[in-house]
């Protein structure tokens, strides 16, 4: 009994040590000296500057020449380097039922090692993903703050976990009632919920509410969810329908849809319509170029030799993707793929008409429920695909930036630099507005004001390849 009063008493010490370290962390001065700021408001890169964060938020911004810091400051040097707020991938799932087992041990680690400190959930476990967010708001798990939608609303019988079934309206609404008492954060729509079902969720989201977002389902236009307010679209759903002549689009509510009907069927004058209406009604565009061509060229890429599989848990090489491939292929995959590499091209076309058109853009990229779009990594290729879309580096890097902090209300907390803000910023060894790459050259990250150098984004990384290797 001594020996378990011993132990006791010996875990309520270091719980007390360990709430006392990150009380005394609040008052910790970080001071990144001569560094080049791209705060992404569009404003010209700010040379030769300081950053002083206390307490997790920036303090001060000045000229490193009339900065005069503080005696107990930690003090970077950044001389030549260049800081980016922290990165967003708006389009994610963390942990979905079996598909993607090792969220917490690999995709939470792998976002901060890439400088995504924030992430909106698209479908996930609900109760694991509170847990998580409690422990990375604690600082006692690594990961991106997170915004979340629990269970996704599909139709009666979705082939997806983490879904939500439903058949009728009085699902719909009665999904909504329970979802907003659990706490979530937005109204994640799937493909297959029925027509009727779909507006009666739209009416009781807005009545309690909540952001609705996602997929155009398959029974409806995308015009008809943009006019109702579903703030979000992801994976140009519905848009290629859209841009249909007429009958088209009505032969694709029935049914068959594909690249090639796609291509013969497009319609200029009715594209740009649609692309005008999604203007005019500020509906968000989440393309997730990145998946979007992992999934039609999946039979044309050749991934057995990307050196970033090391990060990938042998569970999703294994099983997962090859589960992925052979549905993809079945349902996805029927049209020639010269056919499909045009598509996926004018997919590049559209989402650089509807910037053009004004129509507000976030980076996103479905991983890690995609084939070889690694968390983290696969939202640097995200940006590259903006740029070869029309979008210029600084326009491409506010997809992950200011504009996510627009799209969650956020603007005062994030995706900026300025006093004030949260500091969750990323060092780069290269400027990204002169080659959008450079975003992957990443020397450190400030995380919620606590600073991870490239030593320790190493060993996270380290840690995450000894945990993918046995998984």
């Amino acid at each position: 009994m001594k020996k378990i009063a011993f132990l006791i008493v010996l875990l309520m010490v270091l719980a007390a040590l360990t709430v006392s370290a990150q009380d005394n962390s609040k008052d910790a001065l970080l001071a990144i000296t001569h560094v080049s700021i791209i705060d992404a408001t569009g404003s010209p890169v700010q040379p030769d500057m300081t950053v002083t964060v206390r307490g997790g938020r920036i303090v001060k911004i000045e000229k490193a020449s009339k900065t005069k810091l503080p005696k107990n400051a930690e003090v970077v040097d950044a001389s030549g380097k260049f800081l980016i707020p922290g990165l967003w991938d708006m389009h994610v799932h963390t942990i979905f039922g079996e598909w993607i087992p090792g969220g917490r041990e690999v995709s939470l680690p792998l976002f901060v090692a890439n400088g995504i400190t924030g992430v909106r959930d698209m479908g996930g476990d609900l109760d694991t993903l509170f847990a998580w967010k409690r422990d990375i708001s604690a600082g006692t798990l690594l990961g991106p703050r997170m915004i979340i939608a629990g269970p996704m609303l599909d139709g009666p019988k979705s082939r997806f976990p983490s879904s939500l079934s439903i058949a009728t309206p009085d699902e719909g609404r009665k999904a909504v009632d329970e979802l907003k008492a659990k706490g979530v954060d937005f109204i994640k729509i799937q493909s297959f919920i029925p027509r009727d079902a779909y507006f009666a969720v739209v009416e009781e989201a807005k009545k309690q509410g909540l952001v609705f977002a996602g997929h155009v389902p398959d029974a409806l236009r995308a015009v008809e969810t943009s006019d109702a307010g579903q703030k979000s679209i992801e994976h140009l759903t519905g848009v290629f329908e859209g841009c249909a002549s007429v009958q088209a689009e009505d032969e694709f509510l029935k049914g068959k849809k594909g690249p090639k009907r796609f291509l013969e069927t497009y319609d200029a004058a009715r594209c740009a319509a649609l692309i005008a209406r999604f203007a005019r009604n500020r509906t968000w565009q989440v393309p997730t170029l990145v998946w979007e061509r992992g999934q039609w060229l999946v039979d044309d890429i050749d991934f057995s030799h990307d050196p970033l599989l090391k990060y990938a848990p042998a569970s999703w090489q294994q099983k997962s993707w090859p589960s992925f491939i052979k549905g993809i292929i079945k349902d996805l995959d029927t049209d020639p793929v010269s056919v499909r590499r045009e598509f996926v091209h004018k997919e590049l076309e559209i989402v650089g008409a509807m910037h053009r058109a004004g129509v507000p853009l976030l980076a996103g990229t479905d991983t890690a429920a995609a084939v070889d779009v690694l968390p983290g990594f696969s939202l640097h290729q995200e940006l590259e695909y903006f740029v070869q879309a029309g979008l210029s580096p600084v326009e491409a890097l506010q997809t992950a930036t200011r504009n996510p902090a627009e799209f969650l209300g956020l603007q005062n907390e994030t995706g900026t630099i300025a006093s004030g803000k949260v500091a969750n910023l990323v060092l780069l060894d290269a400027n990204p507005l002169q080659d959008i790459r450079n975003t992957r050259k990443i020397w450190a990250v400030i995380l919620n004001g606590r600073l991870l150098t490239r030593a320790d984004l190493d060993r996270v990384l380290d840690q995450v390849s000894a945990f993918a290797a046995s998984h």
